[in-house]
């Protein structure tokens, strides 16, 4: 099945032997995922490419819009079905259909699928806020979701492997030490979204907004308020302490968590390119 794959998808594909076997595999198993749930292709998505994920607008066999997801193999990723399946279209798009074993979707479509992003940033807070304080919720004692501290140890990892390009040492060894202690000294555990942005959020028939491309993993609210907060960049880097505080007060959270968890973030996550001083210069601001 000939599929148009996103520059994009493919890009970070390349970055990885797994992903790249994946992305080999993916024409075949989007196939046979058409033909066993009965989906026909639909008219292209408008709007934002995954960069994660190949996304497909198909029909069911009844003619009900839908969305055909896989995601690639992604460390943060892996437990995307099962948090849907807890969330149960509250606040979340609704899944339709799983297999577990490739990590295949079908998902309710949001129409008009309008991204979140269209509106004012203060007006994203509002919605962002709201959908995060209905998705933190206990998880029952026996469930499959990965501690907080899975990911941000998971993450110190990757960053002290490239210790040789880190341009302020003192600074990165910080936000390490907090992605250990935060997790631990957390009054709260409840499952987060973790990348809950307002790219992440669409605008829907069935409720004003929804929440798209969960990572659940469970711990501190807290932590839930620094993904919107690093893409408000410039509103965060312009009046850091303010910007931190009226979103915390929206989330009912304390400030001070998200502003070292923002900190922790900014300072000591892996990234690609190091020589980019922007996320330490905030770090700093954030701090001082």
């Amino acid at each position: 099945m000939a599929l148009n794959i996103p520059e994009t998808l493919a890009a970070f594909c390349r970055n990885s032997p797994s992903r790249t076997a994946w992305l080999d595999m993916l024409p075949e198993v989007v196939g046979s995922l058409m033909k066993r749930w009965a989906l026909s292709p639909d008219l292209p998505l408008e709007g934002e490419q995954a960069t994660c994920s190949f996304v497909s607008p198909v029909r069911t066999e009844n003619g009900t819009p839908a969305v055909l997801k896989l995601g690639m193999p992604h460390m943060e990723a892996r437990d995307e079905v099962e948090g849907l399946r807890f969330w149960n279209g509250d606040g979340t798009v609704q899944l339709l259909d799983a297999d577990d074993a490739l990590g295949a979707m079908l998902l309710e479509r949001c129409q008009p699928g309008t991204v979140l992003r269209s509106l004012p940033e203060p007006d994203q807070d509002s919605v962002i806020a709201t959908l995060l304080r209905r998705l933190w919720r206990k998880p029952p004692a026996a469930h499959p979701f990965r501690s907080l501290s899975t990911m941000t140890r998971h993450w110190s990892e990757e960053t002290l492997a490239q210790a040789e390009h880190w341009p302020d040492a003192g600074l990165v060894r910080e936000g390490l030490v907090l992605f250990k202690e935060l997790p631990l000294s957390a009054k709260e555990q409840v499952l987060l979204a973790t990348d809950l942005h307002a790219g992440n959020v669409l605008r829907a028939e069935r409720e004003p907004w929804l929440v798209i491309d969960p990572k659940p993993f469970v711990g501190d609210p807290a932590y839930d308020a620094t993904q919107h907060l690093l893409n408000c960049f410039g509103r965060l880097r312009s009046d850091p302490a303010r910007t931190i505080q009226s979103f915390s007060d929206l989330l009912h959270v304390d400030a001070n968590r998200v502003r070292l968890w923002t900190f922790a973030r900014l300072s000591a996550e892996p990234r690609g390119n190091w020589n980019n001083q922007d996320e330490l210069a905030l770090a700093r601001m954030i701090m001082g």
